[in-house]
């Protein structure tokens, strides 16, 4: 919104011809002009002076209006218009600002819609807030986007995660449910579950790759993971709304709104998490850049109740690093 405002007319010459005094001004011209033709045409005599002393008379009364027009015009301008218009120029900025400010407290700084494919401005986009951050927040279902894009990142930081709990049949379900709603009649339930369960042993490995581009890696299992997926950093937070299953279409990458440090949204969202991963409910395990990967597989037996032979954790490894390649070519987000 712009503070200028529009209609008031600031110039004098506008101001003169824009009223009536100006039209009065113009009539005494007029008039002159036709008094000094007339009389130019006469023969000399009285009918001619009165005429000629008619037209200067009038022309000199047009020049003496003109420019006290042109003062008290100046005059009032300062005395009223000035005034003003500086207060309305102030009103608008007080309240533009007010606007920017509840646009930053309420309201996303960016909103992507949802795709079939990954959205390369939305990858890119949340890669400069990830190079910024020195404390990387994930809250979601199998970390395997959070390990991809600690590998493709070019600086450490802290990662905090809470992901779904691979046991509990009631952790799976809510992502099993979106799922099967994007794949349509065809779909299986059973099958979706056996998929998802595999993804969160990928991202269990793929987060054990990507320990050596972060200084701890906090994991918190829970069995009741909120639908929505969240990635926080330092200055945005990003919420992908699995939740929203009414906005038509549903896509594999549901929409996804990007939310400012100082928002509401940021604060309450941050809140939230660290009562999730503080919660005594849930699992805590850390990975660190010295953890083996003995370490490791004892690790995944505990979270998932399975155990992990060396050639399982290359499986896994295998197909972690597929998805890699995959998701980064399809982001545009190099290898």
């Amino acid at each position: 919104m712009s503070a200028e405002p529009r209609g008031v007319r600031s110039n004098l010459l506008q101001e003169l011809f824009w009223t009536r005094t100006g039209l009065l001004l113009l009539t005494l011209v007029v008039t002159s002009g036709i008094c000094l033709t007339i009389s130019s045409a006469m023969d000399q005599g009285v009918a001619r002076t009165l005429v000629t002393a008619l037209g200067t008379g009038t022309m000199v009364s047009a020049v003496v209006g003109f420019g006290q027009t042109l003062i008290t015009s100046s005059a009032t301008q300062r005395a009223l218009v000035a005034p003003v218009v500086e207060e309305s120029r102030k009103a608008l900025r007080e309240l533009t600002a007010e606007y920017r400010a509840l646009d930053r407290e309420f309201f996303p700084s960016h909103v992507f819609e949802p795709t079939a494919t990954p959205d390369p401005a939305f990858n890119q986009v949340m890669m400069q807030d990830l190079e910024r951050t020195r404390l990387y927040v994930f809250r979601g279902f199998a970390g395997r986007y959070a390990a991809c894009r600690l590998l493709l990142s070019q600086t450490e930081c802290e990662l905090k995660a809470v992901l779904a709990d691979p046991r509990d049949g009631d952790a799976i379900s809510g992502r099993a449910r979106y799922l099967l709603r994007h794949e349509g009649a065809d779909g299986d339930y059973d099958t979706i579950v056996a998929r998802l369960r595999e993804q969160i042993h990928v991202g269990l490995v793929g987060l054990f790759l990507a320990r050596g581009r972060c200084s701890n890696i906090d994991l918190t299992i829970v069995s009741d993971p909120p639908l929505d997926r969240l990635e926080l950093f330092d200055d945005s937070a990003w919420l992908t709304l699995y939740s929203n299953t009414s906005a038509g279409v549903v896509r594999l990458y549901p929409r996804t709104l990007r939310f400012t440090e100082g928002s509401f949204v940021y604060g309450m969202e941050r809140t939230e998490f660290l009562r999730i991963s503080n919660s005594k409910a849930g699992l805590h395990i850390s990975i660190t850049p010295g953890t083996s990967r003995f370490d490791f597989l004892a690790l995944f037996e505990k979270i998932t109740g399975t155990p992990l032979t060396d050639d399982g954790f290359r499986g896994l490894e295998e197909k972690f690093h597929q998805f890699r390649r995959e998701f980064s070519a399809s982001a545009q987000l190099g290898s």
